[in-house]
């Protein structure tokens, strides 16, 4: 894996294996993703706090990892994960990170009057 590009990280996209939705996006560095296949379990470095973190050691709400995929650039990795516990994903409380609908726009389409 390429951890030059971003100061020593890489985004990881959690994708639900069954479903195929995004749950969320979170960032690894190289003992994070060494954790994460070692242990099974998706495990991430904080930005905020400088540390590890296993997503769901304290709610329950654990993500089994099922495969782990890398782009074409070797800069990210997609995980493929089965929810444990309840399956809430966002420290929200949402199952997803990305239940938020944002702005719309389209691109390219020019509309008759």
């Amino acid at each position: 894996m390429d951890f030059t590009k971003l100061n020593g990280l890489i985004p990881a996209v959690i994708q639900d294996d069954a479903t195929g939705e995004v749950l969320m996006v979170g960032f690894m560095n190289e003992e994070a993703l060494a954790r994460t296949r070692s242990s099974g379990y998706a495990t991430f470095f904080s930005r905020t706090r400088s540390t590890l973190w296993m997503k769901g050691e304290t709610s329950g709400n654990r993500l089994r990892v099922l495969q782990i995929l890398t782009d074409c650039d070797d800069d990210t990795v997609l995980l493929k994960v089965l929810c444990e516990g309840s399956g809430r994903v966002c420290h929200t409380g949402s199952r997803t990170c990305f239940d938020t609908v944002g702005p719309t726009f389209r691109s390219g389409v020019t509309e008759k009057p």
